[in-house]
């Protein structure tokens, strides 16, 4: 079975027929309740893709795919790996993973909603709360992560709260119950135990937000239009827009992923990124109470970006001339479930690229900048998250986050303040919490074996070498091992990081490189040796470097679902491996601290955080040079008046 590009995500048809294969195993224990957690492209070895693109054998065509046996160890269940050849039409080999568990997606937690939902202590602390109409109740059930208390390590569980959605309303974030906290035990589907901690009054103000009787009627339409069409052009996933190409990817765990990124420069294709992607985010709040202590959700590694994507909608999502990529996940049966427009890939005009004007005479010229944007959508529980990849002219990368949705919220009585949180609507505490994202950037500047490099910004003591006292310098280092590279940012000095070629040099002579630009970022809160420090040990350093292996995807390893710790990063990166001169993965995390505020509610504008990647010698000078000069709709850009004298 042959494919127009060995990265392409799988099809439809494909699923289908990797799922066949794998309940044709015959010594695979599959039951009726076994669940199709996630089918994927088993991306080949990068040797052997690299290998191919030089005219070499082409890889065969692969699936991954994790499955649960919710039945096994007497209802623990077991998790299984699974490779499968569509090449040769076969499983290849399956394994048991023991002691782990696999994510849990939107329909797991809403079979544990509803189970909690209808429990009857459960409705006995709701009714203690005056609550009678269980119809109205809404339970948000999260992965139980891990604390270190009994079975969370065995059972597969979800700890899940409860909002009230009166009739006719739209928001239950409005209406927290607090206090009241249910076990669920998610492959025996049962309630374990119910917690109730107290009574709060339930917040009685409404919080909808997409049913305004009245709006706005003063702005007048905008419409974006190119008569010509794109300057993008697409073959499959292969994207070519303004001397960049990129292979457009998707997984159900990482969501958007893009591969080979590269640049073409006098007459040959310039390799910059071999693969991108989000490898793993979290979201610890800041509520040491027991209705809120465990909300550390692992959004990717727990719940699975790509699965929770979204369809985008022309007008609302994106505007332009839009090209759509479509995503195939499965469901629990092994079926493909297919996200239409999951992906968006649009031109934006930002404003002014570069420009320069004589004051002395008042000529000058201008370019305008144009970007290649990639994005995609992904709802998870109360929040709504953007990711977004953009593409410019003159060669620079730039990744970006948008986060919106609804906070989520919890009680207070009548007149109190919350100690670890912000009153955004009367009697409602949205709590204090952070947003991590981690990248992993498997760079190839120009090659493949790179080094990075921390370059700093210093003072130069006064003496006679600075006898003015306003000189400064650059420092720079190379980061020579794993431990050395464990790194976080530093506004006093300006730090930041090249991924440089050692090997190719520019007209200057030094090493060609890209700069990785840090934007905002904060430090955890939670104490060193929380459990959310530990099971999400990237968010301790901001930066890493790795040596790359092909099994070392994720941040905070391949399972950390009800994991204690230590996986992923930490785990590999204490072998303190050498990274001079090899081919290296950045890992870059980057951090959202998000107060809220009256304004959040009851829903959030968007707020954005993110980082660029910039050209730092890898181009001889501006490589925008070239780009056309705009057509003004006046006499010119910059007519050159006649001075006065």
């Amino acid at each position: 079975m042959g494919s127009a590009h060995p990265l392409d995500p799988l099809t439809a048809p494909e699923i289908r027929r990797v799922s066949a294969l794998i309940r044709g195993v015959a010594d695979l224990p599959i039951g009726p309740r076994t669940r199709f957690v996630s089918i994927e492209l088993a991306e080949p070895a990068k040797n052997c893709f690299v290998t191919w693109t030089l005219g070499g054998r082409r890889p065969a065509r692969q699936a991954f795919a994790v499955l649960l046996d919710r039945d096994a160890l007497d209802g623990d269940g077991a998790t299984y790996e699974l490779t499968v050849s569509l090449t040769e039409d076969r499983a290849v080999s399956w394994r048991l993973v023991p002691g782990v568990h696999p994510l849990a997606d939107v329909t797991e937690l809403g079979e544990a909603e509803e189970v909690l939902r209808l429990d009857p202590t459960f409705q006995s602390a709701l009714a203690r709360r005056g609550v009678t109409d269980f119809d109205t109740v809404q339970v948000d059930a999260w992965p139980a992560g891990n604390f270190g208390l009994a079975d969370e390590g065995r059972r597969r569980l979800a700890r899940g709260v409860a909002f009230i959605r009166p009739h006719g309303e739209e928001n239950e974030w409005a209406h927290p119950v607090d206090g009241v906290i249910g076990f669920v035990d998610l492959n025996r589907r049962q309630v374990l135990r119910v917690e109730d901690h107290g009574v709060v009054a339930i917040p009685s103000e409404p919080g909808d937000f997409g049913r305004e009787t009245t709006v706005r009627t003063d702005l007048k339409p905008l419409e974006i239009t190119q008569p010509q069409g794109p300057s993008f052009i697409v073959d499959g996933n292969v994207v070519e827009w303004q001397r960049w190409r990129i292979h457009v990817g998707f997984t159900p765990r990482e969501g958007l992923v893009l591969n080979q990124i590269g640049y073409h420069d006098d007459g040959r294709l310039r390799s910059i990124l071999y693969r991108a992607s989000m490898s793993e985010m979290v979201v610890p709040y800041g509520d040491p109470s027991p209705t809120h202590f465990f909300k550390n959700a692992f959004d990717a590694g727990e719940n699975g970006v790509g699965i929770a994507t979204v369809p985008l909608t022309f007008g609302c999502d994106c505007l332009g001339e839009i090209h759509y990529f479509d995503a195939v996940v499965c469901d629990a049966t092994g079926q493909p479930v297919e996200i239409g427009n999951a992906i968006c890939m649009h031109e934006e005009d930002i404003g002014v690229l570069w420009r320069h004007v004589q004051w002395r005479t008042g000529e000058g010229t201008v370019r305008r900048s144009r970007r290649l944007v990639i994005s995609s959508f992904a709802g998870i529980g109360n929040y709504d998250y953007g990711f977004f990849w953009y593409f410019y002219q003159d060669g620079t990368i730039e990744y970006e986050v948008k986060l919106t949705g609804v906070l989520s919220t919890g009680a207070l009585d009548a007149g109190a303040r919350p100690a670890h949180g912000v009153l955004v609507a009367p009697q409602l505490n949205a709590m204090l919490h952070q947003h991590y994202f981690n990248m992993r950037l498997d760079f190839e500047i120009d090659g493949v074996r790179n080094t990075v490099e921390e370059v700093w910004t210093e003072s130069v003591p006064p003496g006679p070498g600075n006898v003015p006292g306003n000189a400064f310098r650059l420092g720079r280092r190379a980061l020579v091992s794993e431990l050395d590279a464990q790194r976080r940012v530093d506004p006093a000095t300006a730090r930041y990081w090249e991924i440089v070629n050692p090997h190719r040099r520019h007209r200057l002579g030094d090493p060609i490189a890209y700069r990785l630009v840090p934007g905002e970022n904060t430090a955890p809160f939670a104490q060193p040796d929380a459990a959310i420090r530990k099971r999400a040990g990237f968010i301790n350093s901001h930066f890493f470097v790795t040596p790359h292996r092909d099994d070392e995807r994720y941040a905070a390893g391949d399972y950390p679902n009800q994991h204690p710790g230590g996986s992923g990063l930490p785990a590999w990166t204490a072998a303190d491996r050498p990274i001079v001169d090899e081919d290296i993965v950045v890992w870059y995390t980057f951090g959202h601290h998000h107060v809220p505020r009256p304004e959040d509610w009851p829903v959030m504008s968007v707020a954005t955080i993110g980082f660029k990647l910039k050209p730092s010698g890898f181009f001889e000078n501006n490589p925008s040079l070239d780009v056309a000069p705009p057509t003004p709709r006046g006499p010119g850009c910059h007519p050159s008046p006649e001075r006065n004298r």
